[in-house]
């Protein structure tokens, strides 16, 4: 194993230039604004072999492909690199390092996903201090584990959202402290980071068809039945405060209930920024348990999404995905 930090352009706004439609990546654009980089640092900052998708995307249009595509590549170059740098876009930015941490069991070398609000070719932007701080992660082992970096705070790659749509610090984890501070030194919280655990290993196979709903007053039964309906193999549910719902609407409980009969895996989680779904508090979150649907717990939105795309995916039967759901295998929610 090399020195060197493989650095893989999935695209996004970091790399992206301006077109008669708006900024848009561009293959081939990035590569030497990084290059020059890790360049002027004079040696302060690790080598680099840069790959990209192609081509590279805008995140909007990230699919579970790209979540597979990317996990393939970093776990086929897992023995060449010291750690990985993600480059990827801001909108589903959380999806992808959540997807990654499922997908890449035990990987047991950093990879930190990060990007920017502001192209790096542009004077202001903030992708080149991310960069900076994303490849400072990657070159060193205190943190094996996938990591979202964005701004001043590296996070759990399975506990970001993004919490701001043009703000700088764009991405918080507002149900887990980041797992290292950014500033001057990069001061990593040690008792916090998950140790490698098992032997390295790639999730291979296609993705399960699941869905999100965020529940408000007068959420309609027909649809969420549309909703449950064939192929969808599994539903997170935004659920009101510490998981409720509607309990007095028979016809919404009875299509969680048609739904889960047919093998459809439900999840509750919280809509709110912060606290957990807390089963049997409620009579109304007693309700969506009697139904069928299970607790997320502490899981954000993201995570539970693609946590059940990937466990679905492999096969497992209805009954272990329910209960793999409610268990911490990624650090992805508090037992």
């Amino acid at each position: 194993m090399g020195d060197r930090v493989l650095v893989l352009n999935a695209g996004g706004t970091i790399g992206m230039v301006g077109t008669p439609h708006g900024y848009a990546p561009v293959p081939g654009a990035l590569g030497p604004y990084l290059d020059w980089i890790v360049e002027m640092s004079r040696g302060e900052l690790p080598p680099i072999d840069f790959v990209e998708l192609d081509p590279p995307i805008d995140s909007a249009n990230a699919t579970p492909e790209s979540w597979g595509e990317i996990a393939r590549i970093l776990f086929e170059r897992r023995a060449d690199h010291p750690g990985f740098v993600v480059l990827h876009g801001t909108d589903t930015m959380a999806y992808t390092s959540s997807a990654l941490s499922f997908l890449l069991p035990s990987f047991g070398k950093p990879v930190v996903v990060t990007g920017a609000q502001i192209p790096i070719a542009r004077t202001r932007s903030d992708g080149r201090q991310n960069f900076i701080g994303a490849l400072e992660v990657a070159v060193q082992p205190a943190v094996p584990e996938v990591t979202l970096l964005f701004g001043e705070v590296l996070l759990r790659g399975n506990r970001a959202m993004k919490v701001d749509a043009s703000g700088l610090d764009a991405f918080d984890s507002p149900r887990f402290p980041p797992l290292a501070e950014i500033g001057m030194d990069i001061v990593v919280n040690h008792a916090l980071v998950r140790a490698a655990d098992g032997v390295p290993g790639l999730t291979a196979g296609t993705l399960a068809n699941v869905a999100a709903v965020r529940l408000f007053p007068g959420f309609s039964a027909s649809i969420l039945a549309n909703i449950c309906a064939p192929p969808l193999q599994g539903l997170v549910i935004e659920a009101y405060g510490a998981g409720n719902g509607p309990s007095e609407d028979l016809q919404f409980l009875a299509a969680i209930e048609a739904a889960t009969s047919r093998g459809v895996v439900v999840v509750v989680v919280t809509q709110c920024v912060r606290g957990s779904v807390q089963p049997g508090v409620y009579a109304t979150g007693s309700a969506l348990a009697r139904a069928g649907a299970v607790p997320g717990l502490d899981m954000t939105s993201e995570a539970a999404l693609t946590k059940l795309a990937v466990l679905l995916g492999q096969g497992l039967s209805t009954d272990t995905v329910r209960q793999m759901m409610q268990d911490d295998i990624a650090g992805e929610l508090t037992p």
